[in-house]
């Protein structure tokens, strides 16, 4: 995986975005660096419901 690659909720459709970071996440951190328990700060999705943006 890209580490500069976004990634998508598959349950809300929130995208992460290294370049931007996110709630909690500093900008350039590559989505693998996140740690697992972090989850999706739009819906509260866990990590692993996310899917690379093509």
């Amino acid at each position: 995986m890209d580490t500069a690659c976004r990634m998508k909720c598959m349950v809300c459709g929130h995208i992460y975005d290294p370049k931007k970071g996110d709630e909690g996440v500093s900008v350039g951190t590559a989505f693998a660096d996140i740690p697992a328990e972090w989850c999706c700060p739009v819906c509260g999705a866990a990590k692993t419901k996310f899917s690379e943006v093509k």
